[in-house]
């Protein structure tokens, strides 16, 4: 399984795709290799897979994780509750994705930076049904 940083949450279509990276790899690992950088004022929507990144002017959402024996707050558990209403939106977008099985099953080929390749031509496959389902015909 490979792993890539995908975002788009307003039209439910890929607007940032990060390079391939092996599948074990910890999220917050990549996005710090990556030097991923974003404009003022983006609303950043991620897992607990980022806790401990940081980034500067950027709003970002991510779920309270329960302190150990202990219990989130109501308000807590109300703001995990919205932030995962809006993160199923990221994850049907990689559904989306992953509807081309080369992306989902094992990569047999050993071709530099066709795995890339691969994702690149997933997304657009994603977006384009994205965009011909959004249109009134």
């Amino acid at each position: 399984m490979k792993n890539n940083l995908v975002g788009g949450l307003e039209d439910r279509q890929v607007k940032y795709l990060g390079s391939t990276h092996e599948g074990k790899k910890h999220d917050k690992k990549i996005c710090d290799e990556e030097g991923t950088r974003f404009s003022d004022g983006v609303e950043l929507y991620r897992d607990s897979g980022f806790q401990g990144h940081e980034l500067a002017n950027v709003t970002v959402h991510q779920p309270k994780k329960r302190p150990r024996n202990g219990r989130l707050s109501a308000d807590d558990q109300e703001a995990n509750r919205l932030h995962s209403s809006i993160r199923v939106i990221i994850e049907h977008i990689l559904s989306g994705i992953k509807r081309c099985r080369v992306v989902k099953d094992v990569f047999r080929n050993t071709k530099e930076g066709y795995d890339d390749v691969v994702i690149e031509l997933a997304c657009g496959l994603h977006n384009h049904r994205s965009y011909c389902r959004n249109q009134s015909y």
